[in-house]
């Protein structure tokens, strides 16, 4: 092994692999054409498009698509799309958009929280063990998963944007991330060294409460501070005009998602670097004391993907988790596994398993978007339509189309009532979960 690590890359060896480079008959025709047109204009398939119709035999009617933005809280727009997309069938609101930026708040709110929770509990653990790295890596960070999103509803309730819009920090977070990312971190520590330094509990109590106070400052300086009620006035798509008053978000939650319990839902995950048939946590990703445990059952992709026809089927969009990023055409909106030949363009192998991807951390659950509809042919899935949070100037009307083959590969996790599953499945829910540790890939 120490002979390995001397591997110093002499003038013999850097022409050799020059020759090698010159060798190739292809290289200076590819040179030219990848460095004026860049590798994914080169490497791109030329008949996705035609395979990538965007028409579906089984879709959900939804309406304009929102836009996160300058911003990483896609967890929290896919939710409220599969609630307002509910609000719009039953009161004939096509165009209804639920407030992003209420949850958003909350959810700055409640991480300062158990992140002070969680330094106080880890004080005894240098700053250099893993778990503590994992905690101070982005404690100001946007990301979520759909637990997170579930415990913010479930607590706060909802609220239309008319009531709480957007502000432009809520649209681009990139300066509150990094005010409140060395807000926590300091605050971290100054709790840390008060554990350490044998501070009693109701100082390090008094110091928590003050720290919780000026990150609540932050917040309403940034996002405003939400309306304790609201009126809710609108008018339908049939022009009726109609007046709701004095509603509280929670109130307003029970009133018009009264056939809503988030709780008879649960996380499906295609985790296959895991056993499968088995129920995993990850409470270190939890947002909320008290709220949702972060939970999957992991399961075959067929089962998964049955789960989710049945629900659109019955006219519910499915929240799922992914990784965007990959073979990707974000302008036309088109994801599909064979989009880009980088293999043949560079004449190499760079596949990899999805187990494999997952183990090396090729693989990560980047992003969340909503299916809205499915194309079955002889009941088999070959494409699906896909709502995404990225405004209408991308795919059609912002609205994209994935191919099967990219589901396959690039889809981690999907949200399904229990009553889609069959018998054996629920069964398998009532199994105590494996936790994982904080830096899984699923994270």
């Amino acid at each position: 092994m120490s002979d390995l690590i001397k591997s110093e890359l002499t003038n013999e060896m850097l022409q050799d692999l020059r020759k090698q480079y010159a060798s190739r008959p292809e290289s200076s025709i590819l040179e030219r054409a990848v460095t004026q047109n860049g590798i994914n204009n080169v490497a791109k398939d030329k008949d996705v498009k035609s395979k990538l119709n965007p028409v579906f035999s089984v879709e959900v009617e939804t309406g304009k698509v929102s836009n996160q933005k300058r911003s990483g809280r896609c967890w929290l727009f896919s939710i409220l799309n599969t609630l307002k997309h509910r609000f719009a069938k039953q009161y004939n609101v096509k165009d209804f958009e639920l407030s992003q930026n209420y949850l958003f708040f909350w959810d700055k709110i409640e991480r300062a929280n158990i992140f002070y929770d969680r330094m106080i509990a880890t004080a005894g653990l240098p700053t250099n063990d893993r778990t503590v790295e994992f905690y101070l890596a982005g404690p100001g960070t946007d990301g979520g998963q759909w637990a997170m999103a579930a415990s913010l509803v479930q607590k706060y309730g909802v609220m239309p944007t008319s009531a709480f819009p957007e502000t432009n920090v809520s649209e681009n977070t990139t300066d509150l991330n990094e005010v409140l990312n060395l807000k926590l971190r300091r605050d971290g520590m100054n709790l840390r060294n008060m554990v350490n330094n044998d501070a009693t509990d109701e100082e390090i109590n008094n110091s928590r409460d003050k720290m919780l106070s000026e990150v609540y400052r932050i917040a309403g300086y940034t996002l405003g501070v939400p309306p304790k009620t609201f009126d809710f006035e609108y008018r339908d798509d049939k022009n009726k005009y109609h007046l709701d008053e004095k509603l509280t978000p929670k109130s307003f939650y029970a009133k018009y998602f009264s056939d809503v319990d988030l709780d008879d839902y649960v996380v499906l995950s295609n985790s296959p670097d895991k056993a499968m048939n088995k129920t995993y946590s990850m409470s270190a990703q939890n947002n909320v004391v008290g709220g949702t445990n972060i939970e999957f059952l992991n399961l075959s992709m067929p089962e998964l993907k049955a789960a989710t026809i049945k629900q659109l089927k019955a006219g519910e969009t499915v929240w799922f988790g992914n990784d965007v990023t990959r073979q990707l055409s974000r302008k036309e909106g088109f994801l599909d596994a064979d989009l880009y030949h980088y293999d043949e363009l560079f004449d190499l192998k760079l596949s990899m398993t999805k187990a494999e991807r997952l183990d090396y951390h090729q693989a990560e659950v980047s992003h969340a978007m909503t299916l809205t509809g499915v194309d079955l042919v002889n009941d088999q899935p070959t494409k699906w339509k896909v709502e995404n949070s990225w405004g209408e100037k991308n795919g059609v009307n912002g609205y994209f189309v994935m191919a099967d083959n990219w589901m396959d590969e690039y889809v981690y996790e999907v949200v399904v009532n229990k009553k889609f599953l069959n018998d054996d499945q629920r069964k398998l829910l009532n199994q105590a979960p494996e936790e994982l540790k904080p830096w899984d890939s699923l994270a």
